[in-house]
């Protein structure tokens, strides 16, 4: 048999085994919205801790901190270090989102939002803001697998129809079982990532150089400066890497299929737990990284750093595992898109139509246009997937860039009686506003700093002082008569 044909069966097996899990995983319930978003809110410490890193560690872990390292050099350690600040702040604040969404049946972050800020609008806002950030993370995952499925079948399959068989295959087991088909696909995922990532990470540094050391010290006399800031960059330097680092670790939890990912733990206890134990998980990366540094000496001259990966794999192990590398990262898009999708999805139905055009929609109708959006949104993301060449780590830092703005109003919300849903509306429209700015007119960095975290900035500025100027109201979490309110929600739902 021909080594694409042994590798591209194994692809198939993986992602086929996947595929029925998924499916699989949500016979015998009934899908209602609360199952379908938040798993009847029933996670323990085990599923809660794959299902959130099944939506971090994707195909940006898997070939995107790969290829900066390669490509980029010192800057890329801006990964790691994001990582372990966004679950020092995950301990402290994602168990006092959990008690709001169990007090008042909370299935999104909008209705996050709605529940504490008292507002439709702020709501609709934050739904929209969200889903259009989501297309580039979704985006970047069908890339991922695009490129994932091209090399690792030796060019066999063209990585358009590698996107197309992937939209089928995640819309399916999205639509069908929800939030439980990405918690059990994790299992699987996860697995084999690791399996890989330890595989790979120290069998190719070993191949070619005799260990990691030796690696090192080869990378060292040949391109020094590529490994300290700012790195094989004109522009990516110290204040630049800490601005990012800040940035992404204050927007980790904003992600709105992350945020929804805290409601389905059984308790806020289950959430620190989750929060001392998920940087185990980021001891996969720098493993990743030693592979891109091996490519820059073994595979110079490569057109996209996000190809160094599966190229230096392709060239150093059997078709089998070039399969099984290949299956996992296949996985590594497929879970995360999945959520990506469900909520996007979730948020469009739920926190966007139906307060705008159709208030007196029921909640089965919501989880039927939120399945019909799946295809929708699934088909954008695949449009631009195909039809876009910007880089994974960048199509990420774009999508923070937007997406972190929402940190200000959830903070604030939990801690800050005095902030008003003018000045977090207005927060939102400005850092959005400079953000997109500053990247789309190409200022990014911006005096060295990311552009992200300068309207980050700036939306504090706006909110605070705006919240200042506008009439005290009253915090939605605490008002009279809301655990009344939201047993009924609850009893509703």
């Amino acid at each position: 048999m021909k080594p694409s044909m042994i590798a591209l069966a194994v692809i198939f097996g993986i992602v086929l085994l996947g595929a029925i899990i998924g499916i699989c995983s949500g016979r015998r319930r009934q899908m209602n919205l609360e199952q379908w978003t938040v798993a009847g809110r029933g996670f323990g410490v085990i599923f809660v801790w794959l299902l959130m890193a099944g939506e971090v560690y994707t195909t940006f872990a898997f070939l995107g901190a790969s290829g900066w390292a390669y490509s980029r050099g010192g800057p890329t350690l801006y990964i790691i270090a994001y990582l372990t600040l966004a679950y020092v702040i995950s301990f402290f604040i994602l168990p006092e989102i959990w008690e709001a969404g169990r007090k008042f049946a909370l299935h999104t972050e909008s209705d996050f939002f709605q529940q504490r800020y008292g507002s439709k609008s702020l709501a609709s806002l934050v739904a929209i803001v969200g889903v259009i950030f989501i297309i580039p993370y979704l985006q970047l995952q069908l890339t991922g697998l695009g490129i994932i499925v091209e090399v690792a079948s030796l060019h066999a399959i063209s990585r358009p129809l590698a996107m197309l068989i992937a939209f089928v295959i995640v819309a399916g087991f999205v639509f069908s079982s929800g939030i439980r088909a990405v918690a059990w696909v994790s299992v699987l995922k996860d697995s084999l990532m690791l399996i890989a990532a330890f595989s790979i990470g120290i069998g190719i540094p070993y191949h070619y150089f005799g260990g990691i050391r030796p690696m090192f010290k080869a990378l060292t006399l040949a391109k020094a400066a590529h490994l300290t800031m700012p790195g094989s960059t004109s522009n990516l330097g110290h204040p630049w890497y800490i601005s990012t680092v800040l940035l992404t670790a204050f927007g980790f939890y904003m992600w709105p299929h992350a945020f929804g990912s805290v409601f389905t733990a059984k308790s806020g206890d289950t959430l620190r737990r989750n929060a001392v134990i998920m940087p185990l998980y980021t001891i996969t990366l720098p493993l990743l990284f030693f592979v891109g540094f091996t490519a820059i000496l073994v595979l110079p001259g490569l057109k996209s750093g996000d190809l160094a990966l599966l190229t230096l794999v392709s060239q150093t192990f059997p078709p089998w595992f070039l399969g099984v590398v290949g299956g996992a990262g296949a996985l590594t898009a497929m879970v995360p898109a999945a959520i990506l999708i469900l909520s996007a999805a979730t948020l469009f139905a739920k926190n966007f139509f139906r307060p705008v055009f159709k208030p007196a929609m029921k909640d089965e109708d919501v989880a039927k246009l939120a399945k019909v959006m799946v295809v929708v949104i699934t088909g954008i993301a695949l449009y631009f997937a195909i039809y876009s060449s910007t880089t994974l780590v960048g199509l990420l830092l774009l999508a923070y860039a937007g997406i972190a703005q929402f940190f200000p109003g959830v903070v604030c919300g939990l801690y800050w009686k005095r902030v008003t849903t003018a000045g977090v509306f207005a927060g939102i429209i400005a850092g959005v506003g400079t953000a997109m700015l500053l990247v789309l007119s190409k200022h990014d960095p911006f005096i060295g700093l990311n552009a992200g975290f300068v309207a980050l900035c700036f939306n504090v500025l706006v909110t605070v002082v705006a919240s200042v100027l506008t009439p005290a109201q009253q915090d939605g979490f605490n008002q009279p008569g809301s655990r009344a309110a939201a047993s009924a929600v609850a009893i509703s739902s």
